[in-house]
């Protein structure tokens, strides 16, 4: 099986289950080995006292594409350690996007920057998360 197609069926697998996620109202638009991009619009009920985008929904976002890249060998993984730095408010009905792509991969452990921008080009968040393989597959090879 090609790593591209490995990586759709991984995805494919996860989403069927990620209810928070698709209840947040995210798309997975691309995946691949290592890599995976995901997009929300952002609205109303997205926001914090400010008006802009809460950071917690800015980190899920990010979160669920650092997911997605890092469970695309069809390996079971999980997250060990994210941390993330807020770059640029986000607002209403604009469409944040991240960007997520391996750093390094060794052994059971990884790491994974995702990038979240505006529709300007902006980058909004830079989100590392380092990635931890334990046992199991997302479907059956």
């Amino acid at each position: 099986m090609m790593p591209k197609e490995r990586a759709e069926k991984s995805a494919a697998a996860m989403w069927a289950n990620d209810n928070a996620s698709v209840w947040l109202g995210m798309e997975l638009v691309e995946v691949d080995e290592g890599t995976a991009t995901l997009r929300l619009l952002i609205q109303k009920h997205h926001t914090n006292g400010h008006g802009n985008c809460h950071g917690g929904i800015t980190f899920t976002l990010a979160d669920s594409a650092f997911a997605f890249a890092c469970n695309s060998r069809n390996q079971a993984t999980v997250a060990q350690h994210n941390v993330i730095s807020y770059t640029a408010p986000a607002k209403v009905d604009e469409v944040l996007t991240a960007i997520a792509t391996e750093v390094s991969l060794n052994g059971r452990s990884g790491i994974y920057d995702v990038k979240v921008t505006n529709p300007e080009g902006i980058t909004v968040a830079e989100f590392r998360g380092f990635s931890r393989t334990i046992s199991g597959q997302h479907f059956q090879e």
